[in-house]
Parts: C-alpha cells; structure tokens; sequence
C-alpha cells in the first residue's frame, strides 16, 4: 500500500488474493473423487533437482475414482511412485509400465469429518488475513485523518467501503468452505 494515499482497488487485490488462496488449498483436501489437481503440490526428485509432477508426467483422470500419471520419462517412474507414497494422500499407487494408476478410495465417515473440519480451518485463517487487510486499510484512512490528508467524512466514507468490501468477502470464503464442506460429506 502506498505511504500516503488511499486505493480501495488494491485493498480488495489484496483481499481476493487470500480467497485465491483458500481455493487453491481445498483443491488439495480430497473428496473421495478423483481430481487431477489432488497430485499438483507433490514435487518429485528427478534429474538432480525438485520438480512439480506436471512437469514430468501427464495427470489424466479416466474414471470417477481413479488417476493416472502417464511419466514421461520410464527412468522416473521409481521417483514418481515414491513421491506420490510421500505425499501422504492415502493413495497406494500401483505401477503399470510407464503409467501408474491411483485409485482413489472413499474417504470414511471420520475421515471425511477431519477433512470437513480442515476446509474449516483453511477458511479461518484466510478470513483472518482478510481482517487482516481491512485493518491496515483502517489504520491506513485514520492515519491520512489525522495528517489531515483527508476530511473526517472521506475517512468515513472509505472507512464503510472497506468495512462492505470485508463483509462481502468474509461471506464469499463462508460459502466457497459451505460448498467444499457438503462435497466432503458426500458419499
């Protein structure tokens, strides 16, 4: 944010952002179904260096509950199983050739609970971080008040934009965990 002045625009970049990140990290939370985007965190040791498995395997999923990981490279495919066990998802991967298939297993009723419950906590800390921008935002107009960069009715103004714009997004994050949380709990 800039030192001495005020972008209700760059707030809400900022605040999206965090809701760009709370999606990105239920992506990976499983759901009993099969998703291609399960196996984008895990990173493999090949050719002296980490690197994504997208970036050495196509991930396809034929089925509604199976994946496969077609590696390019048959070299790789011991270092691709090993870093999908690593990757603790519950998946036990099987080797075909140069393919390994997953599949993936109906998550418990316990199991889907402690996931329900993570998507839960992954929403409260980004509604947090979004608190977190407003706050600044807020600290931000009261400070420009009182250098008298501003009128006390801009700084109320902006200030119930900010506190709009906060409450529209905590709501948007309640309804994307809602969403994600039924998911889960589907058999």
């Amino acid at each position: 944010m800039a030192a001495e002045t005020f972008d209700i625009t760059e707030l809400e970049q900022r605040m999206r952002a965090s809701m760009d990140a709370l999606k990105r990290e239920l992506v990976g939370l499983r759901t009993g179904r099969a998703s291609a985007n399960l196996l984008d965190p895990i990173q493999v040791s090949v050719y002296g260096a980490k690197m994504p498995l997208n970036q050495v395997a196509t991930v396809t999923v034929p089925e509604a509950r199976m994946i496969a990981v077609q590696v390019w490279d048959r070299s790789n495919i011991q270092a691709v199983e090993k870093a999908i066990r690593e990757a603790n998802l519950g998946i036990n991967p099987v080797v075909d050739g140069a393919m390994i298939r997953l599949p993936v297993p109906t998550p418990t009723a316990e199991r889907r609970q402690e996931l329900a419950k993570q998507a839960h906590k992954y929403g409260e800390q980004h509604k947090v971080a979004v608190r977190n921008v407003r706050r600044e935002g807020m600290d931000l107009l009261k400070k420009l008040e009182k250098d008298g960069n501003i009128s006390q009715d801009e700084q109320q103004r902006h200030s119930t934009k900010v506190q709009e714009l906060t409450d529209k997004l905590i709501k948007e994050i309640d309804q994307i965990v809602a969403a994600k949380e039924a998911e889960i709990q589907k058999v």
